[in-house]
């Protein structure tokens, strides 16, 4: 039995999940979360074999939600679950310690395998972000940081300033510091030109 966290913001997708999971006899639904951290209280009170996770949730998300998430239970398996374009994201989530990356309009098929194939210690990405990985694609975008990444993330979803800091749980000072370095990497003079930039490079 491959016992299961669902983590999403959404019940709905939460109940789309569970449909899909409940018609394998080997899945089993163990436990949801609605944000990153009531994510993080489970882990640590629980045993799941993989938690699924989405990028973007309230409180503790993304990058640093897998971080935390791996620091907790080292032997967790984590299966990212995202609206957001696998060949911007994939890498990141693989290298802060997820097993897998699959996009939300991925098949109900797509998620039973990703899921058994982490389950039992593989890897799960499309042979698109494999390539975009192997080819180690050089965009200006993959030379910030997780957290500047996190930051420009919210930046474009139109949060303020103050909201990321609530979000990430970081000083509205640091906050502008990142922006300050994002605009600085990407050679970019205000936040119009670089929610132009993410639409450009499908960062949202």
């Amino acid at each position: 039995m491959i016992r299961i966290l669902i983590a999403d913001d959404h019940k709905i997708v939460r109940d789309g999940l569970k449909r899909i999971l409940a018609a394998d006899p080997q899945m089993q639904v163990a436990g949801e979360a609605a944000s990153g951290d009531e994510a993080l209280e489970l882990v640590k009170a629980n045993d799941y074999d993989v938690a699924m996770l989405d990028m973007s949730m309230p409180g503790l998300a993304g990058i640093a939600l897998i971080k935390r998430l791996k620091i907790e239970k080292p032997k967790l398996r984590l299966l990212v679950l995202s609206m957001h374009g696998e060949h911007q994201y994939a890498a990141r989530a693989l290298k802060a310690g997820a097993s897998g990356y699959l996009t939300k309009d991925s098949a109900g098929e797509q998620l039973i395998v990703a899921l058994r194939k982490i389950a039992a210690g593989g890897v799960h990405i499309s042979d698109a972000a494999a390539s975009h990985l192997l080819s180690g694609g050089a965009s200006p975008h993959e030379r910030l940081s997780d957290r500047e990444f996190e930051v420009l993330r919210l930046l474009v979803e139109g949060l303020g300033p103050t909201e990321i800091a609530e979000r990430l749980h970081l000083s509205v000072k640091t906050v502008s510091t990142h922006k300050t370095r994002i605009l600085e990497k990407l050679k970019l003079g205000s936040t119009a030109e670089l929610v132009r930039y993410a639409l450009e490079n499908k960062l949202v």
